[in-house]
């Protein structure tokens, strides 16, 4: 396994993980990001990776999805099985919006064909470090009750009886969303566009939403509190 390059601004700066067979592209990726104030891990498989979670938690993954033995999407299934929580950037060469989709099922918040930019793989990453954050505390939300569930969208922490719940950073972004108009028709597109999925299309919103239902909902196929508004989106209705 490479070993990760050190920032003067350790303490600091974001730490990323790079999963991906090809070396000449990790040892792109691991230099670039690091020029950009990431700190970065790399693995050439998903084995490697896991190895390397067993001593770190990084803040972000971006993984490839052809590789030898586990691939990515396998990886992504097991990691939110396990309750990892950070967000998770696919990379891959296939990159018709089927595929993306098949990627956001497993849990993936991203998915970037391949070739792509490292300007864009940056700013993607970004985003979603944004979203992963807490919100300030100056935005004065409220907690949002889901019957004996309770989400903190300040904090981003969704709560049961038995303790927290763990959201990945597509499901807390889009819950972030709608618990901040609660009872208001959110369309696929104000959606899209607030979890920076536009370009995957609006049926990536569908996929979340399954998803988030999951976790929120007693039963979710007959939705409590994330309701289906035909023809318009979806809507958000607290209640005990």
């Amino acid at each position: 396994m490479e070993h990760e390059r050190e920032s003067v601004e350790e303490d600091v700066a974001p730490h990323v993980i790079v999963v991906d067979d090809d070396p000449r592209l990790r040892r792109l990726l691991q230099r670039y990001l690091f020029e950009h104030g990431f700190r970065v891990s790399v693995a050439a498989s998903a084995a490697e990776a896991r190895q390397t979670l067993e001593g770190i938690q990084p803040d972000a993954m971006v993984l490839d999805v052809t590789m030898p033995g586990e691939n990515g999407l396998e990886l992504t299934r097991a990691l939110r099985d396990e309750g990892q929580e950070l967000p998770i950037l696919l990379l891959t060469a296939r990159g018709e919006p089927a595929d993306r989709i098949t990627g956001l099922e497993a849990g993936a918040d991203d998915y970037l064909g391949k070739p792509f930019e490292p300007r864009e793989l940056l700013l993607r990453l970004k985003a979603h470090l944004r979203r992963h954050q807490p919100a300030p505390a100056t935005d004065n939300l409220r907690i949002v009750r889901l019957g004996d569930k309770e989400f903190d969208p300040v904090r981003l922490i969704l709560s049961g009886p038995n303790g927290t719940i763990h959201l990945t950073g597509g499901e807390a972004a889009l819950l972030s969303v709608l618990a901040r108009r609660p009872n208001d028709v959110f369309s696929r597109e104000e959606i899209a566009k607030a979890l920076d999925m536009a370009e995957i299309g609006e049926r990536a919103v569908d996929v979340q939403v399954t998803r988030l239902r999951r976790r929120i909902e007693p039963d979710p196929k007959e939705p409590r509190y994330l309701h289906t508004i035909r023809g318009r989106g979806y809507v958000l209705k607290p209640r005990l």
